[in-house]
């Protein structure tokens, strides 16, 4: 959920936003490949095209009824093992991903050689700073000097402000809380300021605190990549260890006065009006005026203290800890968030505990994707103007108006005939139908760069300045008029997303092509893929969070009292059904790891709403073309083609590391259980495939929320 838009820059769809994007991001940003100065000329091999329905993907040695999942996937993951430069691979996102970055590759490379236009030449010698790795060696330290010089100087924990200060100013790394601007969630034509809990560098806060034996051992790996990362910045051994042991002692006791994700799902949880006063009360030490100055933000008198208990961690910590843990505390992210674009030496340990141990990725993956990635996250618009003119024709976009229009009757559809809600909540539910803002494929206009200033010769520095600019741009947004037609994902990403304070569904130009949405195939297939996404994210708007918001985007209770106890009692069902779903077996003396119900529960309500109402307007569609859900194509049905259509979109593999991860963070759950879940829920499913009632696909009671 886009409910802190400032977040969304910084990663935190996990750690603080609650997650309504179709699906998550890769976890290996941190991890590319370090090319050498001499291959980075070398062409990438051009990724293989992604079909749509693809039937030899199907083991027909599986039982439909009993694991469909491994039904319409088996054979696609017994032939893909994910490879080694990935901790996950999907048959859906991954390949269209590989094909969407190598068609922005080529469109990259070509403006770093050749520019045409101004913003060719600007986005061009970004790709291009980034792919010199040469250059990188040559400057070792000196793109991170500057701001280790601030953090050398800092004699006084009470002066915190101003170091951070300084280091966001120049676009260094200042991560000890979150600060920015978003819409109000109760009054949403208003966007004020913001701030957060943050911190951290382990995946969760369960890594730091928990007990068990497996994170007992990555909180020693944790303390030995510290020690050898501040050994290469130059610290003796012993005066490394001594760091090292400072930023894990601060880390853990901000693990400790943070809220869950599972608590931060709750806007209610996340939303805490206060004075100046009130929020100089819960951290007293720590100079907020002197912040705000240095960051430039304009004159607000109120803003969300989303997690008041974390400042006042913060303060316990500012009054406790010593000046040099926190000298520590802030080299070490300085060091760690420009290490992937640092000397070989930085980055190759880097790699190692992020990529390798964390997320068992086997190698790093190759240069051209890291660079391809960072320049469409900081000029996203700039070269995503370009890559639609090529990518996405004006037939695409009609096609999806469509689409979207006969999805939005089936949901409105659903609405009016829900056995479990009152005719009052029906009304404020489809008032709220009838608001929603569609947004397809990319902006109506484009942001404006031209304040942005890049150098060919100055990578780090790039990135600094892209990160000065953005947040710039966030923060002139206090107190001004919101813009409805702003967009979060750029036009290339594979993705979608809905945003209850705008209350509008986003399906990126990226994401509106094979396997999820095909001119070619029949209606079936595409009701399956993109039918279901479209149906995932208008569902967000009445999940477990979107449905606390009304039409307008404001946070308010629109069901009836006993009409939220039925939906309540309903969402439990879904909690409790996939709290039983193994993300991991038990192995090598670690026990299985269960997917958090609560914490996929907004994700899951999605999948299960999307598959039944794109079905319904698949119904919908057929009769108005006079064909049946039975008619055959190659031997299956339609409503056999839409199932397989929807469960291959989610044919992945994964590894052990990267699973038990994901299972602890991701909002989302994993391939298998985003289909078997959904379709065990939905009786149509049962009846397509001939099963039994009584068999795992086909269950006796099942949970249904929309």
């Amino acid at each position: 959920m886009k409910s802190l838009r400032f977040l969304s820059a910084c990663a935190a769809i996990a750690t603080f936003a609650a997650g309504t994007f179709l699906a998550s991001t890769s976890a290996t940003a941190q991890s590319d490949n370090y090319a050498a100065a001499a291959d980075i000329n070398a062409a990438p091999t051009p990724p293989k095209s992604v079909g749509s329905l693809d039937l030899s993907a199907i083991d027909k040695t599986a039982d439909p009824c009993t694991d469909f999942y491994q039904y319409a996937c088996g054979n696609w993951i017994k032939n893909n093992p994910v490879p080694a430069d990935q901790v996950r691979w999907a048959r859906s996102f991954s390949l269209l991903g590989e094909r969407n970055r190598y068609l922005l590759w080529q469109e990259l490379d070509s403006a770093a050689k050749d520019p045409k236009s101004p913003l060719q030449k600007k986005y061009g010698d970004y790709f291009a700073a980034c792919m010199n790795t040469g250059l990188v060696e040559t400057k070792s330290l000196a793109p991170v000097t500057p701001s280790l010089d601030k953090i050398n100087a800092f004699s006084d924990p009470k002066k915190m402000a101003t170091l951070m200060g300084s280091l966001l100013a120049s676009g260094g790394a200042a991560p000890l809380f979150r600060f920015g601007v978003t819409q109000d969630d109760k009054d949403s034509t208003k966007q004020i300021a913001v701030t957060a809990q943050a911190g951290l560098s382990l995946p969760d806060r369960d890594y730091y605190l928990s007990d068990s034996k497996r994170f007992q051992t990555i909180r020693e790996q944790y303390l030995a990549h510290l020690t050898a990362m501040f050994k290469l910045a130059g610290d003796s051994p012993e005066k490394a260890a001594t760091e090292a042991a400072s930023v894990l002692r601060i880390e853990t006791a901000l693990a400790k006065g943070s809220m869950s994700r599972v608590e931060l799902r709750q806007p209610e949880n996340r939303y805490h009006i206060k004075t100046i006063k009130e929020l100089e009360e819960l951290s007293p030490d720590f100079d907020w005026p002197i912040y705000w100055s240095a960051i430039h933000i304009g004159h607000f008198d109120t803003l969300n203290v989303a997690t008041p208990d974390f400042f006042k961690t913060v303060n316990q910590l500012i009054e406790t800890e010593p000046v040099d843990a926190w000298k520590s505390y802030f080299r070490w992210h300085t060091i760690h968030e420009a290490a992937s674009n640092l000397p070989k030496a930085f980055f190759d340990e880097n790699f190692e505990f992020f990529g390798k141990t964390l997320n068992g990725q086997k190698e790093p993956t190759p240069r051209w994707k890291q660079c391809t990635a960072e320049t469409d996250r900081a000029l996203g618009e700039a070269v995503g103007q370009d890559w639609v003119k090529q990518n996405f024709p004006p037939a695409a976009k009609a096609s999806m108006d469509k689409l979207v229009a006969a999805l939005e009757k089936s949901l409105g559809d659903d609405i009016r005939t829900l056995p479990w809600m009152s005719d009052d909540t029906k009304k404020a539910a489809e008032a709220k139908l009838d608001l929603f803002r569609n947004k397809i494929g990319y902006p109506e206009k484009w942001r404006d760069y031209s304040a942005l200033q890049i150098k060919r010769d100055d990578l780090v520095g790039n990135l600094e300045r892209a990160t000065v600019f953005r947040r710039n741009y966030e923060l002139a947004k206090l107190g001004k008029p919101v813009d409805e037609k702003e967009w979060g994902m750029t036009p290339p990403t594979v993705n979608a997303y809905y945003d209850p304070s705008m209350n509008d569904i986003n399906f990126p130009a990226g994401i509106l092509q094979p396997p999820f949405f095909d001119f070619s195939i029949d209606p079936a297939v595409n009701f399956g893929g993109i039918g279901v996404v479209i149906g995932h994210e208008m569902t967000h708007g009445f999940d477990d969070q979107g449905s606390k918001y009304d039409g307008h985007g404001n946070r308010i209770e629109w069901q009836t009292a006993e009409d939220r106890k039925k939906f309540t009692e309903r969402t439990d069902c879904e909690v409790k059904e996939y709290d039983g779903f193994e993300a991991s077996p038990a192995h090598d003396e670690l026990p299985a790891q269960n997917l958090k119900g609560a914490l996929t529960l907004g994700e899951n309500t999605a999948d299960n709403g999307g598959l039944r109402i794109a079905y319904l307007a698949l119904l919908d569609t057929l009769a108005t073309e006079g064909k049946s859900i039975d008619d055959k194509i190659d031997g299956y049905t339609a409503a056999q083609r839409y199932f397989l259509s929807f469960g291959q979109i989610w044919c992945q593999t994964q590894t052990d590391q990267s699973a038990r991860q994901s299972a602890l963070t991701d909002p989302h759950s994993p391939g298998r259980w985003r289909t078997n879940g959904s379709v065990q829920n939905f009786e149509e499913f049962g009846k397509a495939f001939g099963c039994k009632k009584g068999q795992p696909m086909y269950p006796e009671n099942s949970c249904r929320v929309w």
